[in-house]
């Protein structure tokens, strides 16, 4: 008797393994309409789903590396989250794929102190010469490969005779904010950063916090710009001054292959 119900458990947990692996071939956004999410804690892109996808569930993740293997072990159809990043996931790990269609789109820029025109022009100079002169599409190839993991950050040295550029980040924002094999904080916007700096004759120092505590830092003058993979959004530009985009992404799913 207690051997068959020992058999009895072991084949309902088979099954329900089973089912929990089965997913649906996604290969179109619209068929993610009802059905499930994995994103990251304490973001807001539950709600950026619904306003496409009404019918979304969700499972929270403290990552969005972590949502992204509960996708490949199958607890759910999807992760979303910001397209680069997701980029930047699907490059380094097999089995995954960026649905064409995304989910919003939205232009990330850097954030100066509201009164601060000039050290915004100066962003926008550095940006537009970098797009001029080829180094932007050098950048977006080091940045986000198609394949494997981003390449080293070059180094880019500045006089600094002008004092210090104090630049607010979160590194947990690969491939714009991150850290590498060697400690370091690097990244696309880590890069754009440095160009800035050189420009203005000052060395740039970073000012690694959580993500939520960037415009609170600027606002209060702990920094002078922020960057990490920030969305342009009306509200935060009640708050701050915002660069012209230098990135149009937005926020999109990832799949099994």
């Amino acid at each position: 008797m207690f051997s068959r119900v020992v058999l009895v458990l072991l084949f309902s947990l088979l099954f329900t393994l089973s089912a929990c692996g089965k997913r649906e071939k996604i290969t179109n956004l619209h068929q993610l309409d009802g059905k499930e999410f994995a994103i990251p804690t304490g973001t807001a892109v539950d709600q950026l789903v619904l306003s496409r996808l009404p019918n979304a569930r969700f499972k929270y993740f403290n990552s969005t590396i972590d949502a992204a293997m509960a996708v490949q072990s199958g607890q759910a159809d999807a992760v979303a989250d910001d397209e680069p990043i997701l980029r930047n996931i699907v490059a380094k790990k097999g089995g995954l794929v960026l649905l064409a269609e995304m989910i919003t789109t939205d232009n990330y820029g850097f954030a100066v102190q509201p009164d601060n025109y000039d050290l915004k022009k100066n962003i926008d100079v550095v940006v537009n010469d970098l797009r001029k002169n080829g180094a932007y599409d050098a950048m977006i190839l080091r940045w986000f490969p198609k394949s494997g993991a981003p390449a080293l950050m070059p180094a880019i040295p500045s006089s600094a005779t002008n004092g210090v550029l104090r630049l607010g980040t979160s590194s947990v924002t690969e491939p714009f904010s991150f850290v590498d094999g060697t400690g370091g904080i690097v990244g696309f916007d880590i890069e754009l950063a440095s160009h800035v700096a050189k420009k203005l004759g000052k060395k740039l120092e970073i000012v690694n916090m959580e993500f939520g505590a960037l415009i609170p830092a600027l606002i209060s003058g702990k920094v002078d710009m922020i960057a990490a993979c920030i969305t342009i959004t009306d509200e935060r530009a009640k708050k701050v001054l915002f660069s012209n985009p230098y990135y149009t992404g937005g926020i999109a799913a990832v799949v099994n292959e």
